[in-house]
């Protein structure tokens, strides 16, 4: 429960918690508070043969390299997610492909479900925005690999979009 670690007091009503099957249960009020992966959507935006990323601004990470994506805001449907995420920090719109897979990732002290798609751009006018310092196009041999990504998952993802822009 490493979100929930050092949760004493019930935030509705101030009662005391109680750890209980892998959550937390307030002893006056009843509530309860489970430490649920954070839904996050992003996108292996290709053009021309190559993948865009961009640099982080903060930690995270900061400094290195990023998918273009975000959280999901509660209750909104992960595409339309993605596309806003992408939007706000590229500039660029894109048209969803092919969903790549989902991949937990360390974010602080929560866990963030990763939901990944393959993308390309549909229009707009790229530039860095919102938590991003740079973008830059990658071929696939010449990509960040290991410490120059912000998160572990990404040589996974980006090995995986290579291996298949090599069979295409």
């Amino acid at each position: 429960m490493a979100f929930l670690d050092g949760w004493r007091f019930c935030p509705r009503c101030g009662g005391d918690l109680a750890a209980a099957d892998g959550r937390l249960r307030c002893s006056s009020c009843g509530e309860r508070y489970w430490g649920n992966s954070v839904p996050g959507a992003q996108a292996v935006i290709v053009r021309d043969g190559r993948v865009l990323l961009g640099r982080r601004r903060e930690d995270p990470g900061a400094g290195r390299w990023d998918l273009p994506g975000g959280f999901l805001e509660e209750g909104e449907d992960a595409l339309a997610a993605l596309h806003r995420e992408v939007l706000e920090e590229t500039g660029l719109s894109i048209e969803n492909r092919d969903f790549l897979g989902a991949w937990n990732e360390r974010y602080w002290n929560r866990t963030v479900l990763c939901l990944t798609w393959l993308a390309i751009v549909v229009g707009g006018e790229e530039g860095a925005g919102d938590d991003l310092v740079e973008l830059r196009w990658f071929d696939p041999d010449e990509r960040p690999r290991g410490d120059e990504l912000a998160f572990g998952s990404f040589d996974e993802i980006l090995s995986l979009w290579a291996a298949r822009h090599e069979h295409s």
